[in-house]
C-alpha cells in the first residue's frame, strides 16, 4: 500500500528534535523507501535570494522551508495545483503537484501563492517508515492541498490534528511537556 500524497504527523511520543511536532508531506512512497518534506519548518532564507522570479508565486511566508535533514542544499517545490497541464508540474495527489524549478514560473499568476519551496527532504529506506508507523511515531492522515502552502506553518500540527475529530482531535492541545498539563 502506498501512502504517497498523505501526511505523516509526528505523534506526541516522537521527541526527536528533528521531527518533534512536524507535519511531513509524502512526495513518494515505494517498497524501496519514502521521501517527504517537512511542511512546518520555515527558515530565514528568502525565496527571492535563491530563486529570483519565484518569490511572487510562493505562499507566505516567502522563505525556503527546511524540508528535512537529507541533502539540505537541494531544493524541492510542492504546490497546490491551480490548473491542469502546467509545464513542469506533476500531480502527486489530488490538488497537489511537484514543480520543476528549472521550468519558468511564468504560467503561474503573480501573487498566486501556490508554491512552497523546501531545502532538503526527509527519507526512509525500505521498511523503515512502516516500522516507525507501527511503533507509534507517526499518524498517517489525509492531506488538504492547503496544508502544503499554509501561511501559518507554526499552527499546522495543531490544525491537522484538530480537524481529525474524536480522540485524536483532542490531542491538538497536548502540551509539549505533559508535566506542564
Amino acid at each position: 500500500m502506498t501512502i504517497t500524497g498523505q501526511l505523516l504527523v509526528a505523534t506526541p511520543t516522537l521527541l526527536d528534535p528533528a521531527f518533534h511536532r512536524t507535519v511531513v508531506f509524502l512526495v513518494e512512497h515505494q517498497p524501496f523507501g519514502a521521501l517527504g518534506v517537512v511542511l512546518n519548518r520555515p527558515s530565514e532564507t528568502q525565496v527571492g535570494d535563491l530563486l529570483p522570479g519565484w518569490e511572487q508565486r510562493t505562499s507566505l511566508p516567502r522563505v525556503i522551508f527546511d524540508g528535512g535533514p537529507v541533502e539540505t542544499e537541494g531544493l524541492i517545490a510542492v504546490a497546490r495545483q491551480f490548473a491542469d497541464d502546467v509545464e513542469g508540474w506533476r500531480e502527486i495527489a489530488p490538488g497537489i503537484a511537484l514543480v520543476d524549478l528549472g521550468a519558468s514560473p511564468d504560467p503561474i499568476p503573480d501573487d498566486a501563492g501556490v508554491v512552497r519551496i523546501f531545502g532538503g527532504y526527509t527519507g526512509w529506506s525500505g521498511e523503515q517508515l512502516e516500522m516507525e508507523i507501527e511503533e507509534g511515531a507517526w499518524w498517517v492522515l489525509d492531506a488538504d492541498p492547503l496544508d502544503v502552502i499554509t501561511d501559518e506553518p507554526d499552527q499546522l500540527w495543531r490544525e491537522v490534528v484538530g480537524r481529525q475529530g474524536g480522540r485524536l482531535g483532542l490531542l491538538r492541545d497536548h502540551p509539549d511537556d505533559p508535566a506542564m498539563n
